[in-house]
């Protein structure tokens, strides 16, 4: 039976990286305090004031490594007289009060129109929103004229409806008369150029 010995380059060469690879996985979980990463430093020099920064000396030179967090749980007068001699410079409301406080008017507002008495009135009804730009007049037919509403064109002869809303009552040729069928309304529309 043969091992695999039979190209002798290979077998050396994965003996090799077999070795490397266990002194680096070695070196890194028993010994190699050296190349361990330090901690997180704090901000500033005031955050941890009385504990030293570290020297360690090793193969590859001198690390200056950041003094260690402390879990002292005394209370820091000096860091509370610090945060109480600031002051609050913002827009002058209070951030602790939910609802606005509304000033009140000094004296109540009268108005100088008399108020109606009686029922309210109803409001007026809508404006009809159509034009009225041309008419067309053949022999031996009805007069038809066009009405346009935004980008709407409308061809109607007396008594139709147009829009589902509005009848032509009568056609003259300057005015026709239009009511609104839903509010009732009638209203003279004059023929516009353009």
């Amino acid at each position: 039976m043969k091992l695999g010995t039979e190209n002798r380059n290979k077998v050396i060469a994965a003996a090799v990286l077999m070795i490397v690879a266990l002194l680096v996985v070695g070196n890194s979980l028993f010994g190699g305090g050296s190349s361990a990463a330090p901690g997180p430093a704090p901000t500033s020099a005031a955050a941890v004031p009385d504990t030293p920064a570290r020297v360690i000396t090793g193969k590859r030179g001198t690390k200056k490594i950041a003094p260690p967090r402390s879990l002292d749980p005394t209370l820091r007068y000096d860091w509370l007289k610090v945060s109480e001699d600031k002051k609050y410079e913002g827009n002058l409301r209070n951030i602790f009060r939910a609802e606005v406080e509304i000033p009140q008017p000094v004296a109540p507002v009268v108005a100088d129109t008399p108020q109606p008495t009686g029922p309210p009135q109803p409001p007026p009804p809508p404006p009809i929103t159509l034009k009225f730009f041309g008419f067309a007049n053949k022999a031996g037919e009805p007069k038809k004229i066009f009405l346009s509403q935004g980008e709407d064109v409308f061809i109607a002869r007396e008594g139709d409806i147009v829009d589902r809303r509005y009848r032509v009552v009568h056609i003259s040729p300057t005015s026709v008369e239009i009511e609104d069928v839903l509010n009732n309304n009638r209203q003279s529309i004059p023929l516009t150029q353009g």
